[in-house]
């Protein structure tokens, strides 16, 4: 089958290649799938540059999130059957036109939903699924400020904020953005080229709930921006992981601050997530309420663009690769 791969294992966008490798068989308890599309993400990015390694005994190929059709199934796969469209959580091997995959770790596609666009779905829905609810707790009519609003990150944790009936607060650069943030259903979009969100978000009565993916300067002023009782989760550090806090700011308004990883969970804890997400965050999928923007779709042959549009900022929404 055709998957990327990446000359010498890891380098820059433009070390990765279409090659003709193994095609994947199901084992017990698994789907085979043919791949429609994969979504790209800033792990994959990372995992190329050599940072963030697979764990073991996972495809080396790329991607972590894809659509398409169960081709093959193997023994104990529940109610799912061959020809099913679905989309899926990797721990690996996405940019490629068939994967492999636990079949707990999978949800059924509506009909009204292009499968290209469901490619976009698992990677972002489980991260802000497991993050901005389970862990940080947000509820109906709390403040959530939500770093990065043009991300895939960004803009699926402003639908689903607002399908639970949060007051959203989101940064993003430049006022295109802004605008469009605005669109898809923030309350506040804050251009941080030209204020500083703190002083924003005080003025606006502080927040409740931050989803940060960024670290570095921003988690002073994440901590100034929280409310007594706030709660600040950390999902990555673009910006950097060395930061500087002063304790007793965290601890006179009884802050919570938490931070977890996706990939590096067990099967069983994945199955639990995927579980919850259907019960709570697939009605709002089904109803439109949560319809995350694709940015732009690229051939399989074009991963390196895909790779640099992304790593450029340069995207509102998902980044996707065609392949099916």
């Amino acid at each position: 089958m055709r998957a990327i791969e990446i000359a010498q294992g890891k380098g820059p966008a433009s070390a990765m290649h279409v090659a003709q490798i193994k095609k994947p068989e199901p084992g017990p308890g698994e789907l085979l799938i043919r791949v429609a599309a994969a979504g790209v993400n800033r792990p994959d990015i990372a995992q190329r540059e050599g940072l963030y390694p697979p764990p073991p005994g996972v495809s080396p190929v790329l991607g972590l999130e894809v659509s398409g059709v169960v081709e093959a199934l193997g023994e104990g796969c529940g109610t799912w059957r061959k020809g099913d469209r679905l989309c899926a959580l990797l721990p690996g091997g996405g940019y490629a036109e068939y994967a492999v995959v636990d079949a707990r770790h999978a949800l059924p596609v509506p009909g009204h939903i292009l499968l290209e666009t469901a490619a976009g779905f698992p990677e972002t829905i489980f991260t802000v699924y497991a993050n901005m609810f389970e862990r940080a707790r947000l509820a109906a009519g709390e403040r959530v400020l939500i770093h990065g609003g043009n991300s895939g990150i960004g803009v699926t944790a402003i639908q689903m904020a607002k399908a639970a009936g949060a007051h959203i607060l989101t940064t993003v650069r430049g006022p295109e953005k802004a605008a469009r943030a605005m669109e898809i259903g923030a309350d506040l979009a804050i251009d941080v080229l030209n204020e500083d969100f703190a002083d924003r978000c005080r003025a606006e009565g502080g927040v409740d709930v931050i989803l940060d993916m960024l670290g570095g300067d921003y988690f002073a002023r994440n901590i100034a921006s929280l409310n007594p009782d706030g709660r600040l989760v950390q999902i990555a550090a673009l910006a950097g992981g060395a930061v500087e806090v002063n304790l007793f700011e965290i601890i006179f308004k009884r802050l919570t601050i938490t931070a977890s990883t996706l990939r590096a969970r067990s099967a069983d804890e994945k199955a639990r997530l995927t579980a919850a997400i259907y019960h709570d965050v697939w009605p709002w999928v089904e109803e439109g309420r949560v319809a995350i923007p694709i940015d732009r779709i690229f051939p399989l042959e074009e991963a390196s663009a895909a790779h640099s549009r992304l790593e450029k900022g340069q995207q509102f929404g998902k980044v996707i690769l065609s392949i099916g």
